[in-house]
């Protein structure tokens, strides 16, 4: 993206953010003062955007995270089968290295132990008491099901060409036809899960 562009985008964006403060008051929200302990989801989501623009900016990247896995699982290929490891075609072209996507992961982990710390919604929970009531207090079968949605969530990611962040927050920031497709598939396809698991 030229950084022209990406300047127009973040002046544009810094005189709409006002514009949906005002609206949200409208309707009864107080976008700038969210009830409770937790952060505000709008001064969050607006913090988002506002680093979206930055890492176009600085970076000429989209934000992303699926990408980590995939390099993380060429680090332990290098470890365990070296020779196959360099041998596949991804990493002949992308040798695993702690990238600046590598690095928003972590910072990621990070900073959302930090937003639950400062937030008070810090919780020393293995399971949620949603899952518990429907479920019961088995640690094994939420792991089980937990790893299986992110192992399917991470595959998926890799055939879509990129993540909830990738397309999600950076693609639909561009207006790119196919990420707006994945996005919605994502929530459509998070929906359809939460009715199969909580309510039949």
């Amino acid at each position: 993206m030229r950084k022209p562009a990406t300047c127009l985008g973040l002046l544009s964006g810094l005189a709409l953010f006002p514009m949906s403060v005002a609206v949200a008051a409208e309707s009864g929200v107080n976008a700038l003062h969210y009830p409770g302990p937790a952060w505000s989801p709008y001064g969050v989501g607006a913090g988002i955007g506002v680093l979206s623009w930055l890492t176009f900016y600085f970076s000429d990247k989209p934000i992303g995270a699926s990408s980590f896995y995939a390099q993380v699982a060429g680090f332990l290929g290098t470890l365990i089968a070296p020779r196959r490891t360099k041998s596949l075609a991804y990493f002949r072209d992308k040798p695993p290295r702690v990238s600046w996507g590598f690095v928003f992961v972590l910072a990621i982990v990070v900073g959302s132990a930090l937003a639950a710390l400062t937030g008070g919604e810090f919780a020393n929970e293995w399971l949620p008491p949603m899952w518990e009531a429907r479920f019961g207090g088995r640690i094994a079968l939420r792991a089980t099901i937990g790893f299986g949605g992110g192992l399917l969530m991470a595959v998926g990611a890799r055939l879509a060409g990129g993540c909830t962040s990738g397309h999600g927050i950076s693609g639909t920031l561009q207006l790119n036809p196919g990420s707006w497709i994945t996005a919605i598939c994502l929530f459509l396809g998070g929906i359809a899960v939460a009715v199969l698991l909580f309510t039949l």
